[in-house]
């Protein structure tokens, strides 16, 4: 048994298909089978159940994949601490980051992650909340970027920026004309929200609910570029992140809150245990002032 078979293993149970296991692992599809029979020989079980129309992993080739997995992680966290050893503010660097942040705040924080950290190799993974927090816990990712706070325990939380939320409305909507706006304006009004899983979705329902708002049930975008169109169209009013404002003379207004208006707060979350602490508290300090 090696790290190799159990690499191919865990390939074939996330495709489910051994040709495009193989592809993923630059290997040949009867190498990628032979390994995987040699291991079932090695293990004495069947850990795949095989046919011509699908592969179905068996009882005991789920638990076996669970723990390869597992044992893959380790090994990654075992070449991370000593790669971490010989320099701190080196080697990779696996940062997750919610959709309606990641346009907007990579472009102004990237520069200065390659000037401040030039050892560093940034790898960027794109995601809603639940699935890089999920990513976060397990191991898969050493920190990620998204919307403040966060329920799960054993977490450092560090807050990057504040932004306040926008009414964004067509140039023909009735309130188009107007320099400020206060909550009551949404009374009745259509809005445009995104589809489920979106953190942005969640608070911005929970403004719309306390201001006898209307969420659009006809239309759920799949990013704040689409509600944008959406609303240039005049199918509707949105609410707006202010990083995600961009340019304020196109088809659509962008019109603030008076009084103190409602907000979001983007920071960055990684583990208590993790053995990068130091190289992201400089990195949190590092990107905290340009994006004010």
């Amino acid at each position: 048994m090696n790290l190799r078979d159990l690499r191919y293993l865990v390939a074939l149970a996330e495709h489910l298909h051994f040709g495009r296991a193989a592809e993923a692992c630059f290997v040949s599809q009867p190498t990628l089978s032979t390994q995987i029979k040699k291991l079932e020989d090695q293990l004495n079980v069947t850990l795949i159940e095989r046919s011509n129309r699908q592969v179905i992993l068996t009882p005991v080739g789920a638990a076996v994949v669970a723990q390869a997995q597992q044992v893959l992680r380790d090994v990654d966290d075992l070449l991370r601490i000593a790669e971490e050893h010989r320099d701190p503010l080196g080697g990779d660097l696996r940062l997750g980051i919610i959709p309606t942040v990641a346009p907007y705040l990579l472009p102004r924080i990237l520069p200065i992650i390659r000037r401040d950290f030039p050892k560093v190799a940034l790898k960027l993974n794109e995601g809603q909340t639940r699935d890089i927090m999920r990513m976060l816990a397990d191991g898969e990712l050493d920190a990620v970027i998204l919307a403040l706070p966060v329920a799960e325990e054993h977490m450092i939380q560090t807050k990057l920026y504040s932004e306040a939320f926008y009414l964004a409305v067509g140039k023909q909507h009735a309130k188009a004309a107007r320099k400020t706006v206060s909550l009551d304006d949404l009374n009745d009004e259509q809005v445009l929200l995104l589809e489920d899983g979106h953190c942005l979705r969640d608070q911005a329902l929970a403004i719309c609910s306390s201001n006898k708002a209307v969420e659009n049930a006809n239309f759920r975008a799949t990013s704040l570029e689409t509600l944008r169109q959406m609303v240039a169209a005049n199918i509707g009013i949105t609410l707006m992140p202010e990083l995600a404002l961009g340019n304020r003379s196109g088809a659509v207004r962008y019109i603030p809150f008076r009084g103190r208006p409602p907000s979001r707060d983007i920071g960055i979350v990684w583990r208590s245990t993790a053995t990068r602490a130091d190289l992201l508290s400089r990195l949190a300090r590092a990107i905290q002032g340009p994006v004010h």
